[in-house]
């Protein structure tokens, strides 16, 4: 059996991010008139630096200096090959897996939350807004501020915000303030409170508050965070995929599948576009998104414009959609209830580069008992989802004998999540799927700012 992780030298740690936009072409953000929006119009949302960074098509950008050593805190984040469970799974395919759960908030999250956080600062922003599913990007934001001073105000799903209170006392303990959304503090989530009381609240509700309060602030000093979907948080999480090919080239492996869980898809994008490139330029590579079936924008949503919130405060974005009104069964994956895509992700599945697949909440819960059971760290909900893929794949090449090599991402230890697992072992847990009237919704909602004839939906 094999058990090893693979480890990289502190200076090993790459000093660039890549950036996918240098080799795809995205369809440009509208406003509300259905006209591409200038980089002016999003200043009382982001620092200006941060806007530049969001319509770079530079291939590689330098990653600051006082960001890397913050992030030298835990990275570079080791890769495990999970002998164990391919031993489990009696496949002869080698699994690595790439371990995001070291940072001090447990994810991904902090690849993105610490640059954004310095841009800010740099820029002179004193407090930051956000929204967050699960808790992990709200967590996150919060220990990036703490780093360098920053006030932060969380508005988290109320659903997550009820499943997780340990959340909440993570955001307080680096100074974060974090509220039940929707609340009453914003038009945006009065409105939704008014709709239905009873609401377990979505992330479009949530960056509806969470923007909402940010440009109320006449002083200037406060500018929104966004943990998924744009441009520069696909680029600030690549170092997780540009870490592993260097630890893969270690032990003389290139990756066949390649597997990360999708919400709004900074995981995924942080493992797998730097794959993508190695793809276009003619390697033979499965890359595959993974979505909860109770919430499949990419595999069952149309392509096209949507808002990113339910309030539409942020711009038109071309993506794959179940509409910004969408509100998701309350699965235990907070993180993964978002009702779009983010661009680049949707515009890599609509070219064919990236194969998307949902799973069951079961399946998922399935997949991480067994890698608990087997290599000991116990993954978050979200986590589990790529693992139930993990499994598939691993399945399939046993049945076809092929020795693949398969990477996925970790994306966050489940150790604020035991109650999902109590709830697991308990058989509390149910699959949902959806309606197909949720997707002739979404179709409708989305027809009515249609991309150009050459781009329409599959």
């Amino acid at each position: 059996m094999t058990r090893k992780n693979i480890l990289l030298k502190p200076e090993e740690m790459p000093r660039q991010w890549y950036n996918i936009l240098a080799d795809i072409k995205l369809n440009p953000p509208l406003g509300a008139d259905g006209k591409p929006i200038s980089p002016e119009s999003l200043a009382p949302v982001f620092p200006m630096n941060l806007i530049e960074q969001e319509m770079s098509t530079q291939r590689w950008i330098d990653i600051p200096q006082e960001v890397l050593e913050i992030l030298s805190i835990w990275r570079p984040a080791p890769l495990i090959r999970a002998g164990a469970f391919e031993k489990a799974l009696r496949t002869p395919a080698r699994i690595y897996v790439k371990y995001e759960g070291g940072s001090p908030p447990g994810s991904h999250k902090p690849n993105t939350a610490v640059p954004q956080v310095y841009y800010n600062k740099v820029f002179g922003i004193k407090r930051l807004t956000t929204e967050t599913g699960a808790g992990q990007w709200g967590s996150a934001l919060a220990f990036a501020c703490a780093q360098f001073g920053l006030e932060c105000k969380v508005y988290m799903v109320r659903i997550s915000f009820d499943q997780k209170p340990y959340r909440k006392a993570m955001m307080q303990t680096w100074g974060g303030n974090c509220l039940a959304s929707p609340s009453t503090e914003t038009a945006a989530g009065r409105a939704a409170l008014a709709a239905d009381p009873d609401t377990p609240g979505s992330l479009g509700i949530a960056i509806s508050e969470a923007v909402e309060a940010a440009v109320a602030d006449k002083s200037g000093q406060t500018r929104y965070s966004l943990g998924s979907v744009l441009n520069h948080v696909m680029l600030h999480q690549t170092i997780i995929g540009l870490e592993a090919k260097k630890q893969l080239a270690l032990v003389g492996d290139e990756p066949d599948v390649i597997i990360g869980c999708a919400g709004g898809g900074s995981n995924f994008a942080g493992i797998s576009f730097p794959f993508v490139l190695d793809k276009m330029n003619g390697r033979e590579i499965s890359i595959l998104p993974v979505e909860p079936k109770a919430c499949p924008s990419l595999t069952r949503g149309p392509f096209g414009y949507d808002y990113g919130d339910t309030s539409r405060y942020t711009p038109l974005l071309a993506m794959y959609s179940l509409g910004h009104t969408f509100i998701p069964p309350a699965i235990h994956a907070g993180g993964l209830r978002y009702h779009g895509m983010a661009p680049t992700v949707s515009q890599l599945a609509h070219e064919g580069l990236i194969e998307p697949k949902s799973v069951s909440q079961l399946d998922a819960y399935r997949a991480g008992v067994l890698w608990a059971r087997t290599e000991g760290h116990i993954p978050a909900p979200e986590t589990c989802n790529a693992l139930a893929q993990v499994v598939s794949e691993a399945e399939k090449a046993r049945e076809e004998g092929k020795e693949k090599v398969i990477l996925a991402c970790f994306s966050g230890h489940g150790l604020l999540d035991l109650a999902a697992y109590d709830r697991y072992f308990s058989g509390q847990l149910t699959d949902a799927d959806l309606d197909e009237r949720e997707i002739d919704r979404a179709r409708e909602m989305l027809g009515k700012h249609p991309l150009p004839e050459n781009l329409r939906s599959r």
